[in-house]
């Protein structure tokens, strides 16, 4: 068998933090695709790429993992493909092991569990670059001889910084069948297990690693002013801070681009379908009013993300876990919820699910249900929406901008009710339970913009997607029950106002009026339980099919803001801060809690705590007008 044109299937594995996603993207660059586990959120990562010899590689990201005993649905599959036992993955022929030189203490353990699989193996090396500017010096040739396996030196960040561990790949051999005596099965270690493997691993480490300091000089003299606990949680809030500012002025331009690109286009498809009023009604009032309004937000959204891409990166996140553990915890939350909360600022449903790792099961339920609180980023088209419709772009104290400081506040609006929430929750408990954080401080570094740029990426195609998807097949819908029945003879209000959607409307009314909405928003809000950013294209579709003469050509924040009061938007961004999430989150509840009754009590209080909250703010806003 030639074994150079032999393709090789690596499966790419290595604990969190220790830049194996960074050596994923140098490999594979492009040539990469992301999907999801079939029935479950976790992401499933391929790529290829080319050796010199013309050996066809496949690489498999897996989900990182501190241990094959796993403690989460992320560590179960990474553990389940190491050893060959997930139903939707062949077994691998390689496993690259990839280890953070400048803390061998903690992922060796992880390389000998793996090696106990018996599977081909190589061990990588990365940011040996940061290991040898800190005076650690690895003896490669005497770890691959104690470990019984090829190890290569990679600097994942760095153009050629992977070419050895190309090089070693390229010269396998062939695959071939998993050794006899393999283990198969389980992977659960009898007692005593644990010990014999940190026993291993600090004879490795004598015997091959010389290191000067635990801990790097520089980490730990920024530790000492970000991790304190009172300048700590100051910077934390101005970075807050800063993001929400960054996401009103950096976005601004972007989003006058988008907009104005949407509105040409629309405007030139719709003058091609001048000859069948249907159809261009459809085009230009549900799709291009609709989704193109949604679009619109793509620019503040990335923003948005790329804040959180970069301090994940630098390995600042994990110290503001840190930080806010002990507030947590009188909260009636653990050290563990964070990471989960953290995921639901990008989306509740991930965020749900990563409460797998809570080892409790009531601690995971009262993460699971205050969960929906953070806010989503579905919720940010709604907020900038309003917020650039109805509050001044006024400066405070001469340098923060009013509309970054509202959406600041919002936010930390949706924190301290999840915080209060829990609160109630834990005093509802009988028990009382104490679990301390336990979780590694990475080492600071400074983010890669190639693995920036491919978050960023990646992103912008989930939002993408997400607008092709279910918010067309639901734009189209309410354009619809716009559009239908025709207004009889004679009418003399917009043809809405007779539609299927006008009678809905005005039928929730008499639930919402006393909150200030109107029935335009009423119809709004069906829609947007689907997915809650569907609410600003349904409101684009309801004022365009809404509007005659040159109001049809209004952009829909100059259209509201001249129809509603301010008592009625600061009353709709109070809703959204407490809102039920999207069906889908729902559902996500359901599936992990197997209750319909708590799928119940979420949605219960939190259109509870929405209406409530509406009330009081559009009472007090018209009062005070």
């Amino acid at each position: 068998m030639n074994t150079v044109a032999t393709s090789l299937r690596i499966a790419l594995v290595g604990n969190p933090n220790c830049g194996k996603t960074a050596l994923f993207n140098r490999l594979t660059g492009a040539h990469q695709k992301v999907a999801n586990y079939a029935g479950v959120t976790v992401e499933r990562k391929e790529g290829r790429f080319v050796a010199p010899s013309g050996r066809v590689l496949q690489l498999l990201d897996l989900p990182g993992a501190y241990s094959l005993d796993a403690a989460s649905p992320d560590e179960a599959i990474t553990r389940d493909i190491c050893e060959g036992r997930h139903p939707q993955e062949p077994a691998p022929d390689l496993i690259v092991c990839v280890a953070d030189a400048t803390n061998l203490r903690l992922h060796l353990r992880f390389v000998l569990e793996l090696k106990r699989l018996g599977r081909p193996m190589v061990l990588a090396l990365n940011m040996i670059d940061a290991a040898n500017r800190r005076g650690i010096r690895v003896d490669v040739a005497a770890l691959e001889a104690a470990l019984g396996m090829p190890v290569v030196e990679t600097v994942a960040v760095k153009q050629g910084g992977a070419a050895a561990l190309v090089a070693r790949l390229d010269a396998m051999p062939a695959p071939s069948a998993v050794p006899a005596g393999a283990p198969e099965g389980t992977t659960h270690r009898a007692s005593g297990e644990d010990d014999d493997l940190h026993a291993q691993v600090r004879a490795l480490l004598a015997a091959t690693v010389t290191m000067p300091r635990a801990t790097s000089a520089t980490d730990d003299a920024i530790d000492a002013v970000v991790l304190h606990p009172v300048a700590g949680l100051a910077i934390l809030a101005a970075v807050m801070f800063l993001i929400f500012q960054a996401v009103f002025s950096w976005a601004a331009p972007l989003q006058d681009a988008v907009s104005a690109a949407v509105a040409a286009t629309g405007a030139r498809v719709g003058g091609l379908l001048a000859s069948m009023p249907l159809l261009q009604s459809l085009v230009t009032d549900g799709i291009f009013a609709g989704l193109g309004t949604v679009l619109e937000f793509l620019p503040q959204i990335l923003v948005l993300f790329l804040f959180i891409l970069v301090l994940e990166e630098s390995g600042y996140l994990p110290r503001a876990a840190f930080l806010l553990d002990k507030l947590m915890f009188k909260a009636g939350l653990t050290g563990r919820s964070f990471i989960p909360l953290l995921s639901s600022f990008a989306c509740a449903i991930p965020g749900i699910m990563a409460t797998r790792s809570i080892a409790d099961p009531r601690d995971r339920l009262t993460t699971i249900l205050v969960a929906p609180l953070m806010t989503c980023s579905a919720r940010l088209p709604v907020y900038t929406l309003l917020i650039a419709a109805f509050i001044p772009r006024h400066a405070v104290l001469g340098v923060f901008n009013l509309q970054g400081v509202v959406l600041f506040t919002l936010y930390f609006a949706g924190i301290a009710s999840a915080l209060a929430v829990a609160w109630v929750i834990k005093r509802l408990r009988s028990d009382k339970s104490d679990h301390a954080l336990i979780m590694e401080l990475p080492s600071y570094r400074i983010p890669n913009p190639r693995d920036v740029a491919w978050g960023l990426w990646e992103r912008a195609k989930i939002f993408l997607r997400r607008v092709g998807g279910i918010l067309l097949a639901l734009t189209v819908l309410l354009w619809f029950l716009s559009s239908f029945p025709a207004p009889p003879e004679g009418a003399t209000q917009p043809p809405i106002d007779y539609s299927f959607a006008g009678h809905i409307g005005r039928w929730m009314t008499v639930v919402f009026a006393p909150i200030g909405f109107n029935w335009q928003i009423c119809v709004a809000l069906i829609p947007g339980l689907a997915a809650r950013e569907v609410a600003v294209s349904s409101l684009a579709t309801v004022y365009a099919l809404s509007a005659t003469g040159d109001g049809a050509d209004a952009a829909l924040g100059t259209a509201i803001a001249a129809q509603w009061s301010l008592a009625t938007a600061l009353s709709l961004l109070a809703w959204y801060v407490f809102a039920p999430q999207c069906m889908s989150t729902l559902a996500v509840i359901r599936r992990e809690t197997n209750s319909w009754r708590n799928v119940w009590i979420a949605a219960g209080y939190l259109f509870g705590l929405a209406y409530l909250a509406s009330f009081v703010t559009y009472q007090v806003a018209r009062a005070m007008a």
